[in-house]
């Protein structure tokens, strides 16, 4: 558990919950992070019980938490398991409605997203779960807002995502939200994993092993992220890969599940989010870097992207 830290996380394990997701949860959140100069999470894994066995059997553990943590948290991680019918039991949802009464930021990871329903703490917002259990939800909670085929969705005060990784991405987006890109990025690094794939990107995509000799997007990607002051667009890009365009919108759709011109969107808006982290450049020279042509644009796709004006985010953001 970090020490000192003003912002406190509980995760509640329940019985039977999966292992991968609850462990997402304790890597980016509970792990002391050495390597950055910021002041870390307050993490604690809770329970509602002295011991607890995970899915399917496959270990039990004691959490050094009780749901009496739950009532300080800043951020609660719901309880996920592979058979969200089973239930969570009163005090676990009664915990939950606690929680978010009093303002606590609610997360849910997979199926956790049927914990947070059970509590009634999504009625009126916009959601998401792992997709093999998308119409179950939805047979359960008709009149919720259901967005199966997102990564992750932040609804203000709810956030949510899909199944297994995805945890990986929304937790990233809630540190890129807490500490800035630079932190996140520093943190995905650690991980081994992409820093920012967005929420609406699709859960599930098909992705056929490229023959040998066929053309990739990863050069002509790689390729525009170097050249992001300059005005691109999907033809030049397409010339890289060595495609007509046509061809390079539905293989780039196929591989990663966003149009060209919306992935490079958002490669601006996170390239304008690193300098203003990093660098003394005014609000109009991080313009023409990052491609926006002028301040004022940037300003208000910024404001779009974020919710804060570029100056805003730096007083929150900025290294040193």
């Amino acid at each position: 558990m970090s020490q000192g830290s003003s912002h406190r996380v509980a995760q509640i394990v329940a019985p039977g919950s999966n292992p991968f997701e609850m462990a997402i949860g304790m890597e980016l959140f509970g792990i002391t992070r050495t390597e950055l100069d910021v002041d870390w999470y307050d993490f604690v894994a809770c329970s509602a019980g002295d011991g607890l066995t995970v899915r399917e059997g496959l270990f039990t553990m004691h959490c050094p938490g009780t749901l009496d943590d739950v009532a300080t948290a800043d951020t609660v991680i719901a309880p996920n398991r592979p058979d969200p019918e089973a239930g969570y039991g009163d005090d676990v949802l009664e915990a939950l409605r606690a929680a978010a009464a009093r303002g606590a930021r609610m997360v849910s990871f997979c199926t956790g997203a049927f914990a947070l329903a059970d509590a009634g703490l999504l009625d009126g917002h916009t959601v998401t779960t792992h997709w093999r259990w998308a119409d179950q939800f939805r047979r359960r909670y008709p009149d919720i807002d259901l967005r199966p085929n997102v990564l992750f969705v932040d609804d203000g005060q709810v956030l949510t995502a899909a199944g297994s990784a995805a945890a990986i991405d929304l937790g990233l987006h809630i540190i890129r939200a807490d500490f800035g890109a630079s932190v996140a990025t520093t943190v995905s690094r650690r991980l081994v994993f992409p820093a920012h794939r967005e929420g609406g990107q699709q859960q599930f995509i098909e992705r056929p092993v490229p023959r040998p000799g066929e053309a990739t997007l990863a050069g002509a990607m790689e390729w525009a992220t170097a050249h992001l002051d300059r005005p691109l667009t999907v033809a030049e890009l397409a010339g890289r890969a060595a495609m007509s365009p046509s061809t390079f919108h539905r293989r780039f759709l196929a591989q990663t599940g966003t149009t060209p011109l919306r992935w490079l969107h958002h490669e601006r808006i996170d390239h304008a989010r690193a300098l203003l982290e990093t660098t003394a450049l005014d609000v109009a020279e991080i313009a023409r870097a990052a491609g926006f042509g002028t301040a004022a644009n940037l300003r208000q796709h910024f404001r779009r992207h974020t919710g804060l004006a570029p100056t805003a985010y730096r007083a929150a953001h900025a290294v040193g």
